[in-house]
């Protein structure tokens, strides 16, 4: 039950950090990534009620709100 959480997660870390790439070098396509971010980022742990899943959904929503600002 917990596999695809640990799959999802990894996903949102790497694009994240792939976001945080595009971001530094000024790059024509952060909206693009920053809108797979949103996309990728989505609550998954919000399924489960396990402290370290609730801590991790609210830095998800905030890495997709700072996300959808950027593709605005």
């Amino acid at each position: 039950m917990m596999a695809e959480c640990v799959r999802r997660d990894k996903d949102c870390a790497e694009i994240c950090w792939s976001a945080a790439g595009f971001l530094s070098r000024g790059s024509r396509f952060v909206e693009a990534v920053c809108r797979v971010c949103v996309a990728i980022c989505a609550a998954e742990c919000a399924k489960h009620e396990a402290e370290h899943c609730q801590r991790c959904v609210r830095e998800c929503q905030q890495c997709a709100d700072e996300c959808r600002q950027m593709a605005a």
